[in-house]
């Protein structure tokens, strides 16, 4: 049974083998490793900025979301391989949703590389919405808005 939960430091090492699992067929596409391949995921755990899927005490996904003045930004969205495709994405997305309202924000931003052409319709299918593009430190974003529910 997937239950989605507040990671802790015991989480650090899967949720980072996750995220270079998940991201490393990008590396081709984009010249380098990914931004979330880069991240010090157990100082953003420290923080209290990521949750974890979980499986019969397996991690199997993970969000790190950060909130902004006027929304909350999932910064990175990641599902092991061996789970993609079994609803564990669209389950941390509809958790998103439900913190967000939760914290206050009325809507939810990320951004994604336009070289990860599979989320340029992942999110739109997730009620998200593109309202810009932009080179950011050698990185092509797309970047995504979903108003949430009042």
């Amino acid at each position: 049974m997937l239950k989605i939960r507040p990671a802790t430091p015991a989480d650090a090492t899967p949720v980072t083998a996750i995220a270079q699992a998940a991201f490393e067929l990008y590396i081709p596409r984009i010249g380098r490793p990914p931004f979330p391949m880069t991240v010090d995921y157990a100082a953003a755990i420290d923080s209290g900025k990521v949750w974890v899927a979980d499986d019969r005490s397996t991690v199997i996904g993970f969000v790190l979301l950060e909130d902004q003045p006027d929304a909350l930004l999932l910064d990175v969205i990641a599902v092991s391989p061996t789970a993609q495709g079994t609803g564990v994405g669209s389950a941390l997305l509809a958790f998103v949703d439900t913190e967000a309202h939760s914290r206050g924000h009325h809507q939810i931003t990320l951004y994604t590389n336009v070289a990860m052409t599979e989320n340029l319709t992942y999110y739109p299918h997730h009620g998200y919405t593109e309202t810009h593009r932009e080179a950011f430190h050698g990185f092509e974003r797309v970047h995504f808005t979903k108003l949430t529910a009042r």
